[in-house]
C-alpha cells in the first residue's frame, strides 16, 4: 500500500527540496588519519547488521496498544475529554500516538541519512568521510525499519513535524561544514537518543524493544563521532564564530522543546489547537518527558565546547542546565550494553527452543 495512503494528514508535497550552499570538498592526502576515527569507522563496519534478519517481525503488535503505554502518559489523562473516552477511543488514541511518535522517528531518520550523506560530500578531512559513509548506511537502514514497523504493524503513519522540518531544513541549507554535525549529530540525533531510550526502558513490547535497541547501538556511535570531530574543529574558532554555533543550537533546542507536544494528534480527535497545546502544557508527565529529552544533548554541547553565557542561560530557563554534569560515556555504553544483552538473551531463547525440538524427536523415535 502506498504511505501517501497511511497519511493521516496529507503532506504538503511528498517531495521536499532543499537547495544547497555547501561545497563538495576532496581530499588527496591518503595517510592514516585520526587513529580515534578510524578506529570508530572501523567499528562502523564491523557493527553492520540487516534489519529484516536481526528483528523478529513476525511478533505481534496490538496497533491500540503498540508500546504499552499507561493511561498516566496521554496528555489527555485527567481531563474532561478522557473521562467521556470509551476503551475503543482510547486505544485509538494510543495508536495514533505511537504512529506520531515513529512518523517522526522516520522523518528523522531520513534525515540522518541526508545529513550524513551531506557530510561525505562537504567534511575536508578523509578520515571523517569515511565514518560518515558507514553512517549514511545505517540511518538508510533506520529509516527502513521504522518505515516498515509503520506500514505493517500501525498502519498508520504522521506528517513531518514542522519544527523538525524547520530545524533540518536550517541544518541543510548552510553552507558551513560542520552545522549538518552540529545539527543532526548533535541537537536531531541527540533528542531522538533520549526519546528511543525512554520508550526502550519502559515499553514491555518486544518488537518496538528490539527496534529502539538495535538502532541505539548504532547512534552511539554517530554522537561519539560528532563529539570528535566537532571537539577538534571548535578548538580553532573565534568568539564571534563559537557564538553563532550557540545561538543555532539555542534556536534549535526551543524548536525541538515546542516540538514534543503531538499536538496534531488531539487535533484529529476534534479537540480545537489551542484546547490541545493547553492540555499538553498541562500534562506532568509530558512536562517531564520533555525534559528528560535533553539528557543526550545538554552534556554534548558542553563537550564540544559550546558553554557561552547566552546558551548557559537558555539551559536555564528550559530547566536543564544540571544535566550538562551528566556522564556521556556512560550512558552511550549502557546503549551498547543494552543491544548485546537483548541479542544473549534472544539467541540463548532461541537455542534452548532448538534443544527442545531435538529432545521432543528423539522421545518420539524411542516410542
Amino acid at each position: 500500500m502506498s504511505t501517501h495512503e497511511l497519511y493521516t494528514r496529507a503532506p504538503s508535497d511528498l517531495n521536499w527540496q532543499v537547495p544547497s550552499a555547501s561545497s563538495a570538498r576532496f581530499s588527496w592526502e591518503y595517510d592514516d588519519g585520526r587513529d580515534r576515527l578510524l578506529a570508530l569507522y572501523q567499528k562502523g563496519k564491523d557493527k553492520q547488521w540487516d534489519g529484516a534478519k536481526r528483528i523478529d517481525w513476525d511478533l505481534e503488535v496490538d496497533p491500540c496498544d503498540p508500546l504499552g503505554t499507561p493511561d498516566e502518559a496521554m496528555s489527555l489523562y485527567g481531563t474532561p475529554h478522557w473521562a467521556k473516552m470509551t476503551e475503543r477511543d482510547r486505544g485509538e488514541l494510543r495508536k495514533h500516538y505511537a504512529s506520531w511518535q515513529f512518523s517522526q522517528f522516520l522523518h528523522g531518520e531520513q534525515g540522518a541519512m541526508v545529513c550524513a550523506a551531506r557530510i561525505v560530500e562537504s567534511v575536508p578531512d578523509l578520515d571523517a568521510k569515511f565514518y560518515s559513509a558507514t553512517q549514511t548506511m545505517d540511518e538508510a537502514r533506520h529509516a527502513e525499519i521504522y518505515g516498515r514497523f509503520l506500514h505493517e504493524k500501525i498502519g498508520m503513519l504522521y506528517p513531518i513535524d514542522d519544527n523538525l522540518q524547520s530545524l533540518l531544513g536550517d541544518t541543510l541549507r548552510d553552507s558551513r561544514w560542520d552545522m549538518p554535525y552540529l545539527g543532526m549529530q548533535v541537537l536531531i540525533e541527540g533528542l531522538a537518543l533520549a526519546a528511543f531510550g525512554m520508550i526502550r526502558d519502559t515499553t514491555d513490547k518486544p518488537l518496538p524493544k528490539q527496534i529502539l535497541a538495535y538502532v541505539m547501538q548504532d547512534e552511539a556511535r554517530h554522537v561519539a563521532f560528532g563529539r570528535m570531530a566537532l571537539r577538534d574543529y571548535y578548538k580553532q574558532l573565534t568568539d564571534a564564530e563559537l557564538r553563532e554555533r550557540e545561538d543555532f543550537v539555542i534556536e534549535g533546542c526551543y524548536l525541538m522543546r515546542d516540538r514534543l507536544r503531538g499536538v496534531e494528534v488531539l487535533e484529529d480527535f476534534g479537540i480545537p489547537r489551542a484546547q490541545a497545546e493547553e492540555y499538553t502544557e498541562q500534562s506532568e508527565f509530558l512536562a517531564l518527558f520533555r525534559q528528560l529529552l535533553f539528557s543526550r544533548i545538554v552534556p554534548c554541547v558542553k563537550d564540544i565546547g559550546l558553554w557561552g553565557k547566552r546558551l548557559q542561560e537558555a539551559y536555564v530557563d528550559l530547566g536543564v542546565f544540571e544535566l550538562g554534569d551528566s556522564n556521556l560515556d556512560q550512558l552511550m555504553a549502557q546503549d551498547e550494553e543494552v543491544a548485546e544483552k537483548l541479542d544473549a538473551e534472544r539467541f540463548a531463547e532461541e537455542e534452548r527452543g532448538r534443544v527442545e525440538e531435538v529432545e521432543a524427536a528423539i522421545r518420539a523415535g524411542e516410542g
